[in-house]
């Protein structure tokens, strides 16, 4: 046994394993603090309400601690932009907080704006506290925050702050405070929320230095290798239970304006049981496109992890010592990788981001049994949009915010249904829908409805959650609706048998009520009068239909989410109606199913086309 060996042994030994849990719990407190005051203190909705942020703690050496109730998306490279920070700035004083939002060095994309806190303690540089919130507006050349068209970062149009020192000694740079005032649209609002990203990190320095008062300097060093170790130990057991080959994934983003041939994307996933490791390869992957829908790296990174950690226990730490056993390849100038400036990073959290983590966990599904989830649904259309215009109750000021009125049906799983508050693939639920109420109340816009749609889940034994379709509109003056949809064409598949989900769309109820189909990518110009639809796609399904629960199915029916007819044709499940009350037929249907088994075939149990058949088992 070498010495480093029986150096972390006996540390092992002597750390009090009763200590080791309240400190991990201590350090996810504090994010949560951090957490909670971001939700209470932002001004945008996208923040206050829908949650459009996370917070995490990363040591000075880089390596993401604590990040609980956060989006996958934005905290798993947390240390991404703290190695810009302490790159830099070698020189970190208290009081100093820098601005971070560059996709190039290590932020998700240029609406994701960063507050990077130093935590200083005894002149030693100890933590970093992290908040990232997506804003309403960032500069852009168009109101929105998503620019898929962009052919580079010049036509994106935000203003990009590569970790620029926002404070020192705790107060304001006001230079970097008018420059985002003067080009940022409803400044006062971006104000807003830039003070409760300020605030959060802030509370999360104040409780990391009451935190080291506490137990002491070593006590605390000692317990981050401690917990980093545990987690080691706690992936690597997971993946262990995974079966040893290599998984090739295919998929592919739909046609967009900029694309019309679409984005190809391959994940290549290799599992080595025994040693306990998981490596995901992105490289062999296209060039960066001339669109806004470039991975950066931090989202490359973070939405190959979240693939495969969504095929692993559902309890694991998620922090650097979980990543020790997980490597994720990247290369420069690939639409999945290492983005080559200046091409546009400006859907990096959204749409090809989507993609990369449903292939990523439907692959394990298809090749190990009781593992991985199936596709979930990824529209980001009129219900997730940016909307802009000006307001005639505040005399004629200015309003932008991305709307996140509607979910996608979450992913069937091997034990449970999809989840119906799914969001995306890269929110994993992690964030909240907009409050009706307060949204009307905050912009001029009027809600017309929101209803889950029928039949549009994806079946199986296990099936997805539906999708939603929404319908709103201004209440006076003009409202500009940007939106971008993918799985217009391309819908969430199932896996092991399970049926692919809906597909999602927008339509335009002109004044006279005709329902007009729209673009999957457009600007809607909206009058009062008008409405927009945005239609959500469901989850895929996990498993054969036939063999559903009878009992789930009939409950799907009385709640509206499956239809008789889909009943019957789909899941085999014979219902009866005497009286206007509906029955199951448990005799009927075990004859019916034991029919449908002995015709079944590949194309009942909904498989996609053979690019996307695509488990290869060595």
């Amino acid at each position: 046994m070498d010495t480093a060996t029986e150096k972390d042994q006996a540390r092992t030994r002597a750390f009090d394993p009763l200590l080791l849990s309240v400190l991990a719990n201590r350090f996810d407190n504090i994010c949560r603090e951090m957490t909670n005051t971001l939700l209470r203190a932002g001004r945008s909705t996208v923040i206050s309400v829908a949650r459009d942020f996370s917070c995490s703690l990363v040591t000075a050496d880089n390596r993401l601690l604590a990040a609980p109730e956060s989006l996958p998306v934005h905290v798993f490279g947390s240390h991404l932009v703290t190695e810009s920070m302490v790159r830099l700035h070698p020189v970190l004083e208290p009081g100093d907080a820098f601005l971070h939002n560059d996709p190039y060095d290590g932020n998700t994309h240029a609406a994701d704006h960063t507050i990077i806190v130093p935590v200083i303690v005894d002149g030693v540089h100890l933590f970093s506290a992290c908040a990232k919130a997506h804003q309403a507006d960032c500069g852009n050349s168009l109101p929105t925050t998503y620019m898929p068209n962009a052919r580079d970062v010049y036509e994106e149009g935000a203003l990009i702050f590569p970790c620029v020192r926002i404070q020192q000694n705790y107060r304001d740079v006001d230079d970097i405070i008018r420059m985002c005032r003067s080009r940022i649209r409803a400044p006062e609002q971006w104000y807003g929320d830039y003070l409760a990203a300020l605030g959060a990190a802030r509370i999360g320095e104040r409780g990391l230095l009451a935190l080291v008062n506490k137990y002491g300097m070593e006590t605390v060093k000692i317990f981050i290798e401690e917990w980093f170790d545990y987690s080691e130990r706690r992936v690597a057991d997971a993946i262990s239970r995974l079966p040893t080959g290599r998984i090739v994934g295919h998929g592919k983003h739909d046609s967009t304006p900029a694309l019309p041939d679409g984005v190809p994307i391959k994940v290549v996933v290799d599992i080595d049981a025994e040693a306990g490791r998981v490596v995901v390869d992105l490289r062999d992957n296209i060039d960066c496109v001339p669109a806004g829908l470039n991975q950066s790296a931090a989202c490359a990174f973070n939405n190959a992890m979240t693939g495969v950690l969504n095929a692993l226990s559902e309890d694991l730490p998620c922090n650097a010592g979980t990543f020790r056993r997980m490597k994720v390849l990247l290369r420069e100038n690939c639409v999945v990788g290492i983005p080559k400036f200046p091409h546009s990073t400006s859907m990096a959290t959204t749409n090809l981001a989507d993609r990369l983590v449903s292939i990523t966990h439907a692959a394990i599904a298809d090749f190990a049994d009781g593992h991985g989830l199936a596709e979930g649904g990824m529209s980001t259309g009129p219900g997730i949009a940016v909307i802009s215009g000006h307001d005639d109750r505040r005399a004629g000021a200015e309003y932008v915010n991305e709307l996140v009125l509607q979910s996608n049906g979450g992913p069937g799983s091997p034990f449970a249904d999809g989840w119906l508050n799914y969001g995306t693939p890269v929110i994993a639920g992690m964030m909240y829908r907009d409050s009706v109420e307060l949204d009307e109340q905050k912009y001029p816009i009027l809600i017309r409805s929101l209803r889950i749609l029928r039949d549009s889940a994806g079946a199986g034994t296990f099936r997805g959650a539906p999708g939603q379709e929404v319908i709103y509109g201004p209440r006076f003056g003009s409202m500009t609706v940007i939106y971008t949809i993918d799985g217009h064409s391309t819908p969430p598949r199932g896996v092991r048998g399970g049926r692919p989900a809906s597909l999602a769309s927008a339509e335009r109820i002109t004044v006279d009520g005709r329902r007009v189909p729209l673009p999957s990518v457009s600007l809607e110009v909206i009058w009062p009068g008008e409405w927009i639809v945005g239609t959500t796609n469901g989850g895929g399904g996990y498993g054969s239909p036939l063999e559903r629960d009878p009992e789930r199915v009939f409950a799907d029916v009385v709640d509206g989410w499956v239809s008789p007819e889909a009943a019957l044709e789909v899941y085999g499940v014979v219902l009866t109606e005497s009286d206007g009350i509906l029955a199951l037929d448990t005799e009927a249907t075990s004859e019916r199913r034991a029919a449908r088994r002995t015709v079944q075939t590949t194309d009942e149990v909904g498989n996609m086309p053979d690019e996307t058949d695509h488990v290869v088992r060595n």
